[in-house]
């Protein structure tokens, strides 16, 4: 896509802000050295450099297919992913010095194949923006994503527990050495098909039967597609044993439902099917067991992780009291990079990665951490208000609810204010599939806020005749609303 005299397209400001962020990650890696070597060896700046020179193609690939892209969006995930690397091979080293064996490679051990994944996961997103040089042009596979997105949720349940369980949930396809998590790629479909339906039904979805304290709430007949998503959401509770997949999926509906209709009934309807279901499965799960039996067990360790029966048994709470010891340990400033004992904790470079970095870099340095999500959660809720098409403004809002939502299930769940769930941290946990995913939805709000940003003919322009009836400017009150201090 060509540039149009005149505008700024800050790439140049794009270019800036992730050399700084490369810098801040080579910083990471030679403290790590120190602690770990007490000396900072003369190679400690390669991965940095190797990370600097993949996230540099994509920043050139994004300068001349998305020119108006939002500049701050590489640079911020360019930093959570390079900081993963770098925790990923400080455990490498760790390892390799208690089993008194050679200083691994660069390309080995997790982080090397953390490298090797980012590397993949760039040319995904950069084929992407290749590929989709107008994101409406997603809404003509609407259906057909949705079908597939379904698909992708279900096949992990229907599965032997030997070629999808993995830590009690059942989330994965595992085929030798080789595994995959299909509900990461899942939720990119799911958005795009939530998106176009909403745009579609908002009208019918829009009216009101009657008003309770000052609330509309919808037509009973209007609760078909909300009931359902409920239902498929349980399924996923039950079967795949899994309470973060299940209100990742509902809580993406719920939520794009309200930014379509801007009634907040539909909060208040999702927040009580959701939390209604949750609290049957527990009930069945103590009077019946079977299927709910896991999720019963999972509530029990939440909510008494002290409790000898639950620390001590298979599958009980001693993963939840070690990430808790780890993030009580780190206090405010942390013991250091590389000077902690992440070891400990199980899983620490999956679930658990939050707590073994928390350990290390301290509540300010997580709350750091927190605050780059947190911007880009607000940047993509930014293109959305900006896009001006309806179905643009939807999935743009989805996406990244989805990315603010996946990283509060994960803090909440290894601090204790919800039951432990088996999602992965975006960008930050070793896993190909998450990191493959994440950086797939990234290159949509690349392709979305460039859209946003940029002149109507860079793809920006207003639903066109013969697509979904629909005046954006009516999406407009509903995500000022999401994104408002």
């Amino acid at each position: 896509m060509s540039r149009i005299p005149g505008m700024k397209t800050q790439r140049n400001a794009e270019l800036g802000l992730l050399a700084f962020a490369m810098v801040l990650v080579a910083a990471y890696g030679a403290i790590v050295e120190a602690n770990q070597f007490d000396r900072v060896t003369s190679t400690f700046w390669v991965p940095a450099a190797l990370l600097s020179v993949l996230f540099l193609g994509l920043h050139v690939v994004v300068r001349y297919t998305a020119p108006y892209a939002d500049p701050v969006l590489i640079p911020a995930v360019a930093l959570i992913n390079g900081l993963g690397v770098g925790f990923l091979r400080r455990l490498d080293l760790a390892r390799a010095i208690a089993n008194k064996e050679p200083e691994p490679g660069f390309f080995a051990g997790t982080g090397g194949r953390q490298l090797a994944w980012t590397l993949g996961a760039l040319i995904l997103a950069a084929v992407l923006l290749l590929v989709i040089r107008d994101h409406k042009v997603v809404s003509r596979y609407a259906y057909t994503l949705g079908l597939v997105g379904i698909v992708l949720v279900m096949i992990p349940a229907v599965l032997p527990s030997s070629l999808s369980e993995i830590n009690g949930a059942k989330l994965w396809i595992r085929v030798g050495s080789f595994s995959i998590q299909p509900g990461e790629f899942a939720k990119l479909a799911l958005v795009s098909f939530f998106a176009y339906y909403l745009v579609r039904k908002r009208e019918v979805l829009s009216l009101a039967s009657r008003r309770v304290l000052g609330i509309d709430f919808p037509r009973g007949r209007d609760l078909g597609p909300v009931v359902t998503v409920w239902l498929l959401s349980l399924l996923v509770l039950v079967f795949e044993k899994d309470l973060g997949t299940a209100l990742l999926y509902f809580g993406l509906f719920v939520v794009t439902l309200y930014v379509a209709t801007e009634r907040a009934s539909w909060l208040i309807i999702g927040l009580l099917l959701f939390f209604g279901g949750v609290y049957i499965a527990y009930l069945l799960g103590a009077s019946i067991g079977g299927p709910f039996a896991n999720f019963y067990d999972r509530a029990e360790v939440w909510l008494e992780p002290f409790a000898t029966e639950n620390y001590d048994r298979v599958g009980g709470s001693y993963q939840l009291v070690q990430g808790l010891l780890a993030l009580g340990t780190g206090g405010l400033f942390g013991s250091g990079p590389g000077a902690g004992s992440p070891g400990f904790v199980p899983e620490v470079r999956t679930d658990f990665i939050f707590a073994g970095m928390g350990e290390e870099i301290g509540l300010f340095g997580l709350s750091a951490l927190l605050v780059v999500y947190l911007l880009i959660v607000e940047r993509g809720l930014r293109a959305g208000l900006a896009v001006r098409d309806s179905f643009g403004k939807l999935v743009a809002g989805g996406l990244a609810f989805t990315l603010g939502l996946q990283v509060f299930v994960i803090l909440g769940g290894i601090t204790g204010l919800i039951p432990l769930t088996g999602q992965t941290t975006p960008f930050l946990s070793a896993g190909g599939s998450s990191l493959m995913a994440n950086w797939l939805l990234i290159a949509m709000l690349l392709r979305i806020s460039n859209a946003a940003r940029g002149p109507a003919a860079s793809g920006g322009g207003v639903d066109r005749p013969g697509g979904p009836k629909k005046a954006p400017t009516q999406l407009h009150g509903a995500m000022t609303e999401v994104i408002k201090p």
